[in-house]
């Protein structure tokens, strides 16, 4: 039976999670108040790092511009959204890497769009 002080921290994690979480060690001591902080400031930096991307991705990705009601709402559900995610699947799943890689497409078809419309406009 395993202890109930402990949390065991898993080693293959994916590279932005690696990059938070190297510091704590195989296991969290529960009852060490400093570790525990240490835990939670690490989730707390890949749940910023993962709605920081979202963000960027839904901006990019999004062309439509929205009213200020319907941006709130979105972005409530956007970050209580992500809270959940990463909660569940952050250390199981890359998460910012996708987001990353989704943000730089749409990036550079952004960029292409913008312009192409140029080049038209000044035909």
């Amino acid at each position: 039976m395993q202890d109930m002080s402990t949390l065991p921290v898993p080693t293959d994690l994916w590279p932005v999670a690696d990059f938070f979480f190297k510091g704590l060690g195989s296991e969290v001591n529960l009852n060490d108040e400093s570790e525990v902080g240490m835990l939670f400031r690490s989730f707390m930096l890949l749940y910023l790092t993962v709605v920081i991307l979202t963000i960027i991705t839904f901006k990019l990705g999004f062309a439509k511009k929205l009213p200020l009601g319907k941006n709130i709402v979105v972005y409530s559900v956007l970050i209580i959204g992500t809270f959940i995610l990463t909660l569940i699947l952050g250390l199981n799943l890359p998460l910012p890497e996708s987001l990353l890689v989704a943000a730089v497409i749409l990036g550079v078809y952004r960029l292409r769009l913008h312009r192409e419309r140029g080049a038209k406009e000044n035909n």
